[in-house]
């Protein structure tokens, strides 16, 4: 028993070289699926998430299946992660465009109140969901909507129209202030007029 749980059964520069692959082709594979599959997760995105792990894993551990392989596996595979995230920062740096190839580039969902339906289906979404997750960020209709962007990492970002956008505190604050000056200023003017007046 505690020899299958250390025994890895393959190298672990095959284990390393395989986990690598994988993770490569993965991120070219939801690079080439868009943005689509990062922005909302439906009941089919689900299943295909839960299964890509199920059908990766022999490919990343071989036929091992001890812990000791799994737990290399992991660490390589969160290493690997890391390397790729500041190398891709790196290169971003030094070369913007690099960002735009790994990235892609933001997609305007929603303009001036009307939904961008060629935008809709090129990238494979429901106007429901589109229109869900504008309803989310504080918008009662689309066309409350002056501009919803899908971003590069999957994002939706929601401006409202000027005359739709909420009050936050700050705002609320500034109307306060505001008044307590209006009140000031009502109470000179009463003092100076007098009680007879």
């Amino acid at each position: 028993m505690w020899h299958d749980m250390f025994d890895t059964g393959i190298s672990y520069g095959e284990k390393t070289i395989r986990t690598v692959l994988v993770y490569a082709a993965i991120v070219l594979l939801l690079r080439l699926a868009g943005k689509r599959e990062l922005a909302q997760l439906n009941t089919l995105d689900l299943a295909v998430v839960m299964l890509l792990s199920n059908v990766v894993q022999n490919a990343v551990i071989g036929n091992d299946d001890s812990l000791v392989g799994g737990v290399y596996g992991a660490a390589v595979l969160i290493a690997v992660n890391s390397l790729f995230v500041r190398f891709q920062m790196y290169l971003t740096y030094r070369t913007p465009k690099f960002e735009h190839w790994l990235e892609g580039t933001p997609s305007i969902l929603i303009r001036d109140g009307h939904l961008q339906a060629g935008t809709l289906r090129r990238l494979g979404l429901r106007p429901a969901d589109v229109i869900a997750s504008s309803r989310k960020q504080g918008a009662e209709h689309v066309r409350d909507v002056q501009e919803m962007v899908l971003a590069p990492g999957g994002s939706m970002l929601v401006k409202l129209k000027e005359a739709e956008e909420s009050a936050d505190q700050g705002d609320v604050r500034a109307i306060r202030a505001d008044l307590a000056r209006i009140q000031e200023r009502l109470d000179e003017l009463l003092l100076r007029r007098g009680p007879h007046d």
